[in-house]
């Protein structure tokens, strides 16, 4: 009878030995789950792509299972060769590239597939402050623009169309200056008028080194400024991977919009480790108070007649390049539903 009890006792404290090992086990599986890697290429570090930073931040491609990590490859055509040459698997660009890649005659076409901005993100900053501004007033004068072909510069010409002004006859207009010198150019005295991104635009302003006088993303209109892309192989081949790409995406979008302006550049500081937090609490704000953040991931076709209409406008469209071409919402429909 003790042999029974004892022999009985063993067999349940090994039983319940090796139940506490497998469920160790299992748990050392769950945190050790390798997560797919995915390699983003945007065209510029700025706060005008806070989504993308809260995305990183408060960990909503991990939630999704991917391992994102993020390389900043200046200017539109370094992205794009990133994208095209496979040395990154995303990238965060203006839409208008993906219509030059095409009208090259690409075999492997880029796609975009989730929208992150839907206006222009710069500002037109006057060197005196002006109480009255009135767009006659850059008429006559020096006015730094942005590089040739890009989207700040094609809006830029645009909406001084747009309020009579002929960029190359009614003004000194400068598109000769490296990006990352304009500003550098308008603070040693070049140009009455200089277009800035934040938020260059704000610490001028802070500095007095400039006043901020009017939002080239309100006068242009709803705009596929930035979004996500792919070359169409990739996307094809990582369905679901560019479906909890876009998911982890929405998420982000929706929380900038349900949260404050503190909120969101509280979230995003790390990124931005040299940047005034007052400073980038009032870049997000102006750029949240002004619909430059898309609520959704979606691109939809005015938006993208828009766009189209811009560079036609600036004599930079290459061809007219059909909405569903280059351009698909399946994913951002999807994720949207659930």
């Amino acid at each position: 009878m003790k042999k029974s009890v004892k022999f009985s006792f063993s067999f349940l404290l090994i039983a319940i030995l090796m139940f506490s090992l497998a469920a160790c086990n299992s748990n050392d599986n769950a945190k050790t789950k390798k997560l797919e890697k995915v390699r983003i290429a945007e065209v510029t570090r700025s706060i005008f792509y806070a989504p993308q930073y809260v995305a990183l931040a408060k960990g909503f491609f991990k939630e999704e299972g991917l391992d994102v990590t993020l390389t900043t490859t200046p200017g539109g055509d370094k992205t794009m060769t990133a994208l095209i040459s496979g040395g990154a698997d995303v990238a965060l660009v203006g839409s208008e590239t993906s219509i030059y890649v095409y009208a090259q005659g690409a075999n492997d076409p880029v796609i975009n597939f989730a929208q992150l901005t839907q206006t222009d993100g710069t500002f037109l900053v006057a060197r005196d402050k002006t109480d009255n501004f009135s767009w006659d007033l850059l008429k006559g004068k020096t006015f730094l623009g942005q590089r040739k072909g890009g989207m700040p510069q094609m809006v830029g010409e645009f909406v001084l169309k747009k309020h009579g002004i002929d960029p190359h006859q009614d003004l000194n207009l400068i598109q000769n200056i490296d990006f990352a010198n304009i500003a550098n150019a308008f603070a040693s005295g070049t140009g009455e008028f200089v277009q800035l991104f934040e938020p260059t635009a704000s610490i001028f302003e802070k500095e007095g080194k400039g006043h901020i006088v009017a939002s080239f993303g309100k006068e242009s209109g709803h705009v596929p400024y930035t979004c996500f892309m792919a070359k169409e192989s990739f996307m094809k081949k990582n369905n679901a991977t560019i479906e909890k790409f876009t998911r982890a995406v929405y998420k982000a979008q929706q929380w900038v919009e349900s949260h404050s302006a503190e909120e969101i550049a509280k979230a995003v500081e790390t990124y931005f480790p040299d940047t005034d937090p007052e400073i980038m609490k009032t870049v997000v704000e102006r750029y949240k108070s002004q619909g430059s953040f898309a609520t959704d991931p979606i691109l939809d076709g005015e938006e993208w007649s828009n766009l189209k209409n811009i560079m036609n406008e600036a004599g930079e469209l290459p061809k007219d390049v059909d909405y569903k071409t280059l351009v698909n919402t399946d994913f951002a429909e999807k994720v949207m539903k659930k």
